[in-house]
């Protein structure tokens, strides 16, 4: 299934057009990015925006087979090539011919296998496990590492002359949290998605104050991570106590990422000992600012204080305020209040 490359932001516009230009040279392409940004939705990109999408597109996780079922599943084998080999079979490069190889975490691959695979796109041919004769190679080989290979090659782990054939073409996409632009896209379209995939109801939608908090929270999971809370959003609902857990149990303080929200941390009983500070250019001075400062203040103490009283159980404390509980979550993390 096609799984479109969502995004506004100027690094995803430049994937795509990147996309564009090189779908159909055939040039071996690597993609780097921190685990669930989408590496393989870019390789899924190109091969659909490539000639070669009437023929397969086969991807073969490097990190999850060992060394010698990892050869065979690549380069197949002949029937009686070791024991258990009852039959012939084709590998991956075979099944992949006209169409496109993705190589997942190629930098999880051994020394032996990159020599292997080295030799096949420097001759364009590979033999099956037991064979004599070799077969010719037409696959476009499109691979992905979330490691830094340019340290393995330092530290001896990765090839470099593996490195520099695989990267003719490099493209690398940025964490969640250096295009916080493409999150509203990503939460409106997996947020639909998942709606019609669980058959839920029609009227479910994030609230504004939902995709502002899940905006500045930073993502460490990226995209994938993203995914599973909207997966749990739709089938056990409850929207208020999923992100409160996201933030709280994972002890994540959305004020870190946005410098311009008060960050003074309360101490144990909830009060202050703040002292108002004034600008020392009197150009800026504004009694506008001061008092939604002071306001923020005395809403922070106030908050704590109950927060504290009630030992962090957050329904009772937003009863006792007056307020609902989603505007106490919200407040919460704005005034960046901690236990």
């Amino acid at each position: 299934m096609k799984v479109p490359l969502i995004g506004v932001s100027s690094s995803i516009e430049k994937i795509r057009d990147l996309i564009k230009h090189i779908a159909n040279t055939g040039l071996n392409v690597i993609i780097s990015g921190e685990s669930g940004v989408g590496k393989e939705v870019v390789a899924q990109s190109l091969y659909y925006a490539s000639s070669r999408n009437k023929n397969p597109f086969i991807k073969v996780n490097c990190a999850a087979l060992p060394d010698g079922l990892l050869e065979s599943e690549l380069f197949g084998y002949e029937k009686g090539a070791f024991t258990g080999a009852v039959q012939s079979k084709k590998g991956k490069f075979e099944l992949a011919s006209k169409g496109v190889l993705f190589l997942d975490e190629i930098g999880e691959m051994s020394n032996l296998l990159q020599a292997k695979l080295l030799h096949v796109l420097q001759s364009g041919e590979y033999a099956r496990l037991g064979a004599e004769n070799e077969i010719k190679s037409d696959t476009w080989v499109i691979t992905a590492s979330n490691r830094t290979l340019e340290d393995d090659i330092k530290s001896g782990i990765f090839r470099k002359d593996l490195y520099y054939r695989l990267s003719t073409i490099k493209i690398h996409i940025p964490p969640l949290r250096e295009r916080t632009e493409d999150i509203p896209c990503l939460l409106e379209h997996y947020f639909n998605q998942y709606k019609l995939q669980f058959n839920r109801e029609k009227s479910l939608k994030l609230s504004k104050t939902d995709i502002e908090i899940l905006t500045r929270y930073p993502w460490p999971g990226n995209v994938r991570e993203l995914q599973n809370l909207l997966k749990r959003f739709i089938v056990i609902g409850g929207h208020e106590e999923i992100i409160n857990e996201l933030l709280y149990e994972k002890n994540v303080s959305i004020n870190s990422f946005d410098p311009g929200v008060i960050s003074k941390e309360p101490n144990p009983i909830g009060q202050y000992s703040e002292k108002t500070t004034y600008p020392a250019d009197l150009s800026s001075f504004s009694l506008k600012d001061i008092k939604k400062k002071a306001a923020n203040c005395a809403e922070k103490e106030a908050i704590s204080y109950i927060l504290a009283k009630t030992n962090w159980n957050r329904s009772k404390a937003a009863k006792l305020l007056k307020i609902s509980y989603k505007t106490l979550l919200l407040k919460i993390n704005t005034l960046a209040i901690k236990p």
